[in-house]
């Protein structure tokens, strides 16, 4: 049977054919003693020819390479085909009959050039699947990460003016005030010295009109009249009494720029203690698994696993630590951290609480608020909250002075958040049907407004809650779309999770350190636990818990989650993390 050069398929093709000429069927075999490509039927054709009975015809993917045409410089005749081992050299089969390897082990060089070829193969295929592709994933990251960092510092940055125009406005407000104080300290002072000048004025007056009788006695010439008593009316008065002026004083501080540093808050970077970005693992058994035994293989993704739960740090179960009623409201629908030892809580009838940790109520203040997290507390510990009535956001102080901090316009504000990345408000709106987040910097201007998607579709209904992820993540649960609507810092839509099952009511919102998600379910009476990217992890409450509506959810610092129920007063707290 005649043979041809092997056929190279083209760019279209996705078989490789027959290397036999005029056969047109796909090559399934490989003949390694000639180095021809064959289908089946001309395979059994090339065997049944008696001079290729012994030849190795074997599956293509199991060929051996072809070696490259290398003559021999000493017998240039001579193709190169064989490697001494003893000499580490290859050579020609006549070389080595030659007394220099004569008794010498040979190795047919095809063999090591086939070896050589596939090791080289896999580690292309390595760096074509898998290293190419996660430096290029990797890269992304970090060009992701460069925006974000110029977004961050831009918020930063406005916060740090922020701060700094409201420490000056402070700084005038209180120059303000003393001066009016020394202006009026000035004028009382003057009042007394011009009543002091009078006194002097008048006794003055007195002792001229004392000289002019003095002066009618000397110039008498009557004897008797210098015999007689004088009169008590010449008799000389005391100077009158008056008391020097209390004289204000003025004490300067002076401040160094730790000082400043203080009022104005200061830059600090969290350590990440070395932490190295996330490379998603090889996916060694699609191209180099046989380089590998079995076990080490099955160690390799226990080891995976392993990691992914360490990342997680999730408890086996969810246990109760402790449980307590709060008087002053009838339910518990939102919960804002204040302090370790204080809540701030809010049921449906806008009754609004501080209490302790036992359940013991500090104040209360009556608002306009129902079953939404219309509350936040500020770095500084002051309560904001929503009146969607008056369409405004007051603020709490520690003296308990409470001022109408923004206006919100037509907008009525629904859900509020206080983000401890910066001190930025975000806040649910609502409008004739249409809603929105806007973000307010921590002087009450306003920075941006996220309402749509990429597609201009509307991304909120009715945003009950709010809250913000570590990474700057904007997560707000959506009665009306019926799910919890995440979106990047910049606005740009990234996720929505609409339950496990039919009938998903979302209320109540939360994160923890570790970018988890938490979030109410009413109707099937849980907390879904999510990760930062959506996806669903557990539920971390169930029948065991009898929980009945659960309405509102946070985080202390101690990854402790609280509960709290629509039907009762009662708060639960749970342990959930390792």
């Amino acid at each position: 049977m005649a043979l041809s050069k092997p056929k190279i398929p083209g760019t279209a093709q996705h078989f490789l054919e027959c290397g036999v000429e005029d056969c047109e069927r796909n090559c399934e075999f490989y003949c390694n003693s000639c180095h021809q490509q064959m289908c089946k039927q001309c395979r059994d054709n090339h065997l049944k020819i008696s001079e290729n009975m012994n030849h190795e015809v074997v599956l293509y993917q199991q060929r051996k390479r072809q070696l490259p045409v290398e003559k021999c410089k000493i017998h240039p005749t001579k193709d190169i085909d064989i490697f001494c081992e003893e000499c580490n050299v290859p050579l020609c089969s006549k070389c080595s009959t030659m007394q220099d390897h004569r008794g010498h082990q040979f190795i047919d060089l095809e063999i090591i050039y086939t070896e050589k070829f596939e090791i080289c193969q896999k580690e292309l295929s390595k760096i074509h699947n898998y290293f190419v592709p996660t430096s290029q994933d990797l890269q992304r990251e970090v060009q992701k990460d460069a925006k974000e960092v110029k977004q961050i510092m831009d918020s930063i940055r406005t916060s740090m003016k922020a701060e700094a125009e409201s420490l000056k406005n402070m700084v005038d407000t209180v120059l303000s005030e003393n001066m009016e104080e020394l202006h009026r300290m000035e004028q009382s002072l003057l009042v007394k010295l011009k009543s002091q000048e009078k006194i002097f004025d008048d006794y003055i007056a007195y002792l001229s009109d004392l000289v002019k009788e003095f002066q009618s006695y000397l110039s008498s010439t009557t004897p008797t009249k210098f015999t007689a008593k004088l009169p008590e009316n010449l008799q000389i008065k005391s100077i009158p009494d008056t008391t020097k002026p209390d004289i204000p004083e003025f004490w300067s501080v002076l401040y160094s720029k730790n000082d400043v540093d203080k009022l104005l808050g200061k830059l600090t970077v969290t350590k990440r203690k070395g932490e190295l970005r996330r490379v998603k693992p090889m996916e060694i058994a699609s191209f180099s698994k046989s380089m590998k035994s079995a076990s080490e293989q099955t160690k390799q993704d226990k080891d995976v696993k392993s990691n992914k739960k360490q990342t997680l740090s999730l408890s086996a179960s969810v246990t109760m630590v402790r449980k307590f009623n709060v008087p002053g409201v009838d339910d518990v629908c939102h919960v804002s951290l204040d302090q370790s030892d204080r809540l701030w809580i809010s049921d449906s009838d806008g009754n609004l609480v501080q209490t302790d940790l036992q359940g013991n109520v500090i104040q209360k203040i009556k608002t306009s608020g129902r079953s939404q997290g219309y509350h936040t507390v500020t770095r500084d510990r002051d309560l904001i909250f929503t009146d969607k009535v008056k369409k405004v956001i007051n603020r709490i102080s520690q003296n308990n002075d409470i001022t109408e901090y923004i206006k919100t316009g037509d907008w009525e504000p629904l859900s509020i958040h206080s983000s401890i990345i910066n001190g930025d408000f975000l806040v649910g709106m609502r409008k004739d049907g249409e809603a929105k987040v806007t973000r307010y910097n921590k002087t009450g201007k306003e920075l941006q407004n996220i309402q749509r998607d990429n597609k201009e579709q509307g991304l909120y209904k009715y945003p009950l809650y709010i809250t913000e992820n570590f990474n700057g993540d904007i997560c707000t649960s959506d009665f009306g779309k019926d799910a919890i609507v995440v979106v990047k810092k910049s606005g740009q839509h990234r996720f929505s999770y609409t339950g496990q099952e039919p009938g998903f009511y979302p209320y109540g919102i939360c994160t923890d350190v570790l970018g988890h998600i938490l979030v109410c379910d009413s109707i099937y009476n849980t907390v879904h636990l999510l990760d930062q990217d959506g996806q669903f992890l557990s539920l971390l409450l169930t029948q065991q818990q009898r929980v009945e509506c659960p309405r509102s959810v946070c985080v202390d610092d101690e990854n402790n989650f609280y509960v709290g129920q629509y039907d009762t007063n009662k708060l639960m707290v749970y342990k959930y993390l390792k």
